[in-house]
């Protein structure tokens, strides 16, 4: 093992900005031309359009109760600009969600009026607000009883899981070259998959299936309420802390203005987590799939796994990840609500795809498997989803139920969220009208499969060595 990593650490080193194979937003349809609206326009309209970043720290609302910290802002700014309004005529938020990437591109395109990243965002062309939250540092996070570093110099051969479009990219780059002139070798940047936010790296980071991610400090603050077994290293920062901002075209001066003098004055609430904790401390605790049982557990069901994987064109670790999250791969799991084994299949459920004696393993794997292809074949087998986004559908409507998705998904059409992503889109109507139940179910399942992915070559050469 210890021959090809070198090899690895190279191929990731190469790897390290993200590529074209991304979860996008709203496309075709959904753009606008381009047009630059300033206070006045705004007021007429009767609406404030923000761009904000996709993830739930920075703009999550959860049965009516709002989460993230960028919603709870704006919601106050256009508090603001309605008190300031000359005619008592008031205008409403609308929030856009997009990956953070796309942001400023979509600003310069006119599909919002402002940018809110809720994270640090290096930007050029377009005018930044007075600082939103001042001299942010970015700090290494890593998981409580794990190694304690003093310097990232320490992290030379190592890797960091970064989300996409995270401020630490261009500046790990940066480092990386200063520690390749010093003949060291480079910290591995390891650009994890689009389905994933920053909370989602730091749950990730808390379960050990990531080593070490870089964050800003604020929202590691945040998340380490909910996530206590996460390590905050705030001794080692990379580069000079650095403000946050919102950001607006040049040619919208009075929109920045009236922003610049709410954000003098903003203060956020004092019990802004407070439903913060309460609605997320149970929901990011997803577990290492892979330990020493876990390792077992999965070599015992792999067959069985693969077979019917095989027979309906399912990755089979898509499968383990729905397992592991079903039983922690258990096929004596019994669930109190009269769901049965590994894959905690409903008696009902089996009877209705024709199998039977679900007690058996081959029959409750084959059981949820022919139901999973139902639902995939019925529900989301057109072209214009992804696979990544076709399995996390199928998932939901697998938790929830196909009819029931189906609804949130002409919902999020209605908002002008795109239809056909969940992951950031379809989910926030989720969060906004259901909870967090589906949302987190989904998230979990995601999470095992992608930790299962980074082990693939293992795991399945592990596999090839036993059919030998």
């Amino acid at each position: 093992m210890m021959r090809f990593l070198p090899l690895m650490l190279c191929l990731m080193l190469f790897s390290a900005w993200p590529v074209s194979a991304r979860v996008v937003g709203p496309s075709e349809g959904w753009q606008q031309a381009p047009s630059v609206r300033d206070l006045a326009e705004i007021r007429r309209s009767g609406e404030l359009r923000v761009l904000i970043n996709q993830s739930r720290n920075s703009s999550g609302e959860v049965k009516g109760e709002a989460i993230g910290v960028e919603y709870v802002r704006l919601r106050a700014f256009v508090q603001h600009l309605n008190a300031q309004a000359p005619d008592g005529a008031s205008i409403s938020l609308k929030l856009i969600p997009r990956a953070k990437d796309q942001l400023l591109g979509a600003l310069l395109r006119g599909e919002g009026d402002l940018v809110a990243p809720g994270e640090l965002l290096e930007a050029s062309g377009v005018a930044p607000s007075r600082a939103v939250v001042a001299q942010v540092p970015l700090v290494l996070v890593t998981r409580q009883g794990t190694r304690v570093y003093q310097s990232l110099e320490q992290l030379s051969g190592r890797s960091v899981a970064l989300a996409p479009g995270s401020a630490a990219g261009p500046r790990l780059a940066r480092l990386n070259n200063e520690l390749m002139a010093r003949k060291k070798a480079p910290i591995v940047i390891e650009w994890v998959d689009p389905s994933l936010a920053v909370e989602d790296v730091l749950d990730m980071v808390q379960a050990g299936i990531y080593p070490a991610t870089l964050v800003e400090q604020s929202i590691a603050e945040r998340w380490a309420k909910v996530l206590p077994k996460l390590r905050i290293e705030r001794q080692v920062s990379l580069g000079e802390p650095r403000d946050m901002h919102w950001f607006f075209r040049r040619e919208a001066s009075m929109l920045q203005a009236s922003a610049d003098r709410f954000l003098r004055d903003y203060r956020s609430p004092a019990n802004l987590d407070a439903a913060f904790e309460r609605v997320y401390r149970r929901l990011y605790k997803v577990h290492y799939p892979l330990d020493v049982v876990g390792r077992q557990r999965l070599e015992k069901v792999r067959p069985t796994l693969q077979r019917f994987a095989e027979e309906m064109s399912f990755d089979w670790l898509g499968l383990a990840a729905l397992a592991f999250k079903e039983s922690t791969l258990n096929p004596a799991a019994r669930g109190a609500s009269g769901a049965v084994g590994l894959m905690q299949v409903m008696p009902r459920t089996a009877a209705g795809v024709g199998v039977s004696n679900i007690h058996q393993l081959d029959n409750n794997v084959l059981a949820s498997t022919r139901y999973l292809d139902s639902i995939r074949r019925q529900f989301f087998a057109s072209p214009r989803f992804n696979e990544r986004e076709r399995m996390a559908f199928t998932l939901a409507a697998y938790n929830l139920g196909p009819q029931r998705v189906q609804a949130l998904r002409a919902e999020a059409r209605r908002r002008g969220l795109n239809p056909n992503q969940w992951f950031f889109q379809v989910e926030r109507v989720a969060m906004e009208t259901m909870g967090m139940g589906v949302v987190s179910y989904v998230n979990s399942v995601n999470k095992y499969h992608l930790a299962y992915d980074r082990e693939r070559y293992l795991l399945e050469g592990a596999t090839r060595s036993v059919s030998r």
